[in-house]
């Protein structure tokens, strides 16, 4: 949050209203703050947060910063999948002749 809570005054003339007034405002800070704790450790609001990273990710991964594909990155990634996908289904095929 943006907001901040005042520096501590000297005691020694600090009234009581004062003080009270320093409490309600850290009060409010604090349950602001805990209010936005709440919003962020939802399952919801996580799983959004690290979606909208990996699409940045992979935007960045495959795009120029101009926005343009980089063709040879995804032709390096096409070819890795590939070959994962070849390593997995000769294994599958190994464990099932067995």
């Amino acid at each position: 949050m943006a907001e901040q809570t005042p520096p501590p005054r000297a005691r020694s003339a600090v009234s009581p209203d004062a003080i009270e007034a320093d409490i309600a405002v850290t009060r409010a800070h604090l349950a602001g703050t805990i209010d936005e704790l709440m919003v962020r450790s939802q399952p919801k609001e996580i799983a959004r947060r690290q979606k909208e990273s990996m699409k940045a990710k992979v935007a960045e991964a495959t795009h120029t910063p101009e926005g343009n594909l980089r063709i040879e990155r995804i032709g390096a990634i096409a070819a890795a999948g590939s070959a994962v996908l070849l390593v997995l289904a000769i294994l599958h095929r190994r464990h099932h002749r067995g």
